[in-house]
């Protein structure tokens, strides 16, 4: 990021960028940036934009090769496109070939396959910048900041509640604190019962609270609130992969634990907020080592079983939830 600050401030660009990574907010963020950087907003004509898995690469290519209409550069946006998934070789031999230097490529991915052909071709001539979720530290800090843009002033044990309750996908967390700013209107400080009052809780919480009764072994409440869950159409696979996340969490802190790190430690080893480390604490003396690992293979076997046909999804994570709230299992202490 901090290279393509520069790029953006220095007015020098490279032939191609790819911005990428599972943080949508700031790859809107950058890709506003670069898009005002490179032309103005009101120059429609040396600027084009495509999206999705359609879009045709012989015609981005005709477009790239076409001079500017009394402008510096042509620029072109592709969105979406799976280009740096599907290894389009095309477009990776045009890449590494003579672009002109009036034209600027910009794609804009959630995912990308490191190992093809237009991803190594982007980075040799070009830039790649990965746009990762950024830790609670991090997170606290930019939060903070538009609290303090908007006259807000906030605890550091409210923050920790705002993300335990919003969740770290910055895309979501804008959005709430909007709802938080008009909430409060007229008033300079944000509790924890105006987070309660207003946000949304993320479906990892709804996970957590899940796991949580797995792992007191009421496996009846457990099947109870996964049931909730798909009444309110979440997909059994984003509850699998949820479950799964959670899982690998709990048996990393129960590792660092286990090598004498205290909460403090364990959450700047971790990235997380001691308090969130603190509330895994209880959840994670429910299960032994074993059952940890037990239900991370379980997580697999499932997705395995449905990606093959031998059981629908929705069984399958239900099962899973069954085996991993057994009553009369020696808990760990």
């Amino acid at each position: 990021m901090q290279q393509l600050s520069q790029d953006i401030q220095n007015q020098t660009f490279k032939s191609v960028y790819l911005l990428y990574g599972e943080e949508a907010y700031l790859r809107i963020q950058y890709k506003n940036r670069l898009r005002k950087a490179l032309l103005p907003e009101d120059d429609t004509m040396n600027y084009s934009y495509y999206e999705g898995k359609d879009t045709n690469v012989a015609e981005v290519i005709d477009l790239a090769e076409t001079m500017p209409f009394f402008a510096d550069r042509r620029v072109v946006f592709l969105e979406n496109t799976d280009f740096v998934k599907t290894n389009n070789d095309k477009l990776a031999e045009y890449i590494q070939g003579d672009i002109p230097e009036s034209t600027v490529i910009v794609l804009i991915e959630a995912n990308v396959d490191k190992r093809t052909k237009l991803y190594k071709a982007i980075s040799k001539v070009g830039r790649c910048v990965e746009f990762q979720a950024q830790n609670d530290t991090t997170l606290k800090k930019w939060i903070a900041g538009r609290m303090k843009s908007e006259g807000k002033k906030v605890t550091e044990h409210t923050l920790d509640i705002l993300l335990e309750t919003v969740g770290t996908d910055m895309l979501n967390i804008s959005t709430e604190l909007e709802k938080l700013f008009a909430y409060t209107y007229g008033r300079d400080v944000i509790t924890e019962d105006d987070i309660r009052a207003v946000c949304s809780v993320i479906l990892s919480n709804r996970i957590f609270d899940m796991i949580a009764q797995m792992g007191l072994k009421n496996q009846t409440k457990a099947l109870e609130m996964y049931q909730d869950l798909l009444n309110m159409k979440e997909s059994p696979f984003g509850i699998l992969a949820l479950i799964h996340r959670q899982f690998i969490t709990m048996l990393q802190i129960a590792d660092l634990r286990a090598n004498g790190m205290n909460k403090t430690v364990i959450a700047s080893t971790m990235g997380m907020s001691p308090y969130i480390v603190g509330k895994y604490l209880p959840q994670i003396d429910c299960f032994t080592i074993s059952e940890m690992k037990k239900v991370i293979e379980g997580c697999a076997r499932v997705d395995y079983d449905v990606k093959s046909g031998n059981i629908k999804a929705e069984l399958g994570v239900e099962l899973l939830i069954i085996e991993s709230s057994l009553p009369g299992k020696k808990r760990r202490r």
